[in-house]
């Protein structure tokens, strides 16, 4: 994905840029393809005012976009581009089987 003249940083116009922060994060107006892996069959998206999430049919929760609240699961405020697996639920052997994203937040409804 590249980014173009008009690609925007996910913040809000009011706060100003930390360090911790500093990652570039892009808007794009359009649809984009995602490289996820191609064993993957996404079965759920839903999209936050800044973030995205899925679901695989296997249970899987892959989150990306702006992540300053944790709302990306990762277990940190880190933002990013690509998706990324949710390894909590790998490790605590929970399977995603629904999502939501809120503004900052993000649901999600589980089995054991």
């Amino acid at each position: 994905v590249g980014l173009s003249p008009g690609d925007a940083e996910l913040r809000p116009s009011q706060e100003p840029a930390a360090a911790e922060d500093a990652a570039f994060i892009s808007i794009q107006a359009f649809p984009a393809l995602l490289d996820l892996p191609q064993e993957l069959e996404v079965t759920q998206v839903s999209c936050g005012s800044r973030h995205t999430a899925v679901v695989t049919r296997g249970g899987e929760l892959y989150t990306w976009g702006w992540g300053k609240y944790g709302q990306l699961g990762h277990g940190d405020n880190a933002s990013s581009d690509q998706p990324r697996r949710v390894q909590y639920l790998v490790a605590e052997g929970l399977r995603a089987e629904e999502v939501v994203c809120g503004p900052w937040t993000t649901y999600v409804s589980v089995l054991e």
